[in-house]
């Protein structure tokens, strides 16, 4: 989630306005505005962005966290939810079988980053991963 977004939310959900964040900051009004509409974003000092999170009684730590950023992406929100399932899952599994997963995983991982890798240096879409063999269709044809 972007800093523009995250600022004006913050600001949004403690009820002040502009004029009361810059009054309770230091940071002109005019600039916070300018942050909040990503219009001078770039330009924004370390110092700035410290003396906002002040305001709004947040750390950098966590302004940055991804904790944050579920707290105003469902999407996010959603997407660590199935990431703990499927760890959880993991963790029920004998150490022979979670292994095997995982190895499985880290070489599927792999082939993704390595296409996706490609497909940035030549800007092609990607084709999809085929779907294994089941196994009993493994032993079938064998």
């Amino acid at each position: 989630m972007d800093i523009v977004l995250k600022l004006r939310e913050l600001r949004r959900l403690s009820g002040l306005s502009q004029k009361d964040v810059s009054r309770l900051s230091g940071v002109g009004e005019k600039t916070v505005s300018s942050f909040e509409t990503g219009d001078r974003i770039d330009a924004m000092k370390l110092s700035q962005l410290r003396k906002l999170l002040r305001v709004y009684t947040i750390t950098e730590d966590e302004f940055f966290s991804r904790k944050m950023d579920d707290l105003f992406d469902p999407e996010s929100l959603l997407q660590q939810s199935r990431e703990d399932t499927l760890v959880a899952g993991l963790g029920e599994l004998s150490a022979p079988m979670r292994d095997a997963l995982l190895e499985r995983f880290e070489f599927m991982l792999q082939a993704a980053q390595l296409a996706a890798a490609s497909q940035q240096s030549r800007n092609t879409p990607v084709p999809p991963i085929a779907r294994p063999i089941a196994p009993a269709r493994l032993h079938a044809v064998a």
